[in-house]
């Protein structure tokens, strides 16, 4: 089931969150957040509009997703940027694509014009993921981040929207 989050979801948004800064390369941040920090990223992201959605099965949430602006110029209002998190335990069981889904139909509701994501190109399943629901992956950008000691490219994954 996909819903909106609620503040009582915070604890694990951050539990899945920090697990991403800690081990992987989807989240490019090295500083695990704090509930403090990961409750107003969501009442930012509630108050300008925009969806925080979770993931959950049997009473606990598996992963979440939101959109938020993608730059902060005028001329980009009616473009989002994405992004995504499920729980390793629970990938590859339709959680993320079923995330996916309900943000694309959400900016369409809200008459958005394009929608955004970037994604570690060492990630082949999230890419492929996004490919499955019509989004276009650019060329990698080379080297533009680094963690874990190492340098890594960025492809950003375009889609049309209505």
């Amino acid at each position: 089931m996909i819903r909106a989050a609620t503040v009582d979801d915070l604890p694990r948004i951050l539990a899945i969150t920090n697990h991403e800064i800690l081990t992987g390369t989807a989240l490019w941040s090295i500083t695990p957040a704090t509930l403090e920090t990961r409750g107003a990223w969501m009442q930012e992201r509630l108050q300008a509009g925009f969806p925080v959605l979770v993931a959950e099965l049997d009473g606990g949430v598996q992963g979440f997703g939101s959109y938020g602006p993608f730059r902060p110029h005028d001329g980009y209002r009616q473009t989002v940027e994405h992004s995504l998190y499920v729980d390793p335990a629970f990938q590859r069981r339709g959680q993320g694509g079923a995330l996916l889904g309900a943000l694309v139909a959400h900016a369409t509701a809200a008459g958005l014009h394009a929608m955004i994501g970037g994604i570690a190109a060492e990630n082949a399943a999230s890419i492929a993921l996004h490919a499955r629901h019509g989004f276009a992956a650019l060329p990698p950008l080379p080297q533009v981040g680094a963690k874990f000691g190492r340098w890594l490219d960025l492809v950003f994954v375009h889609r049309l929207l209505g």
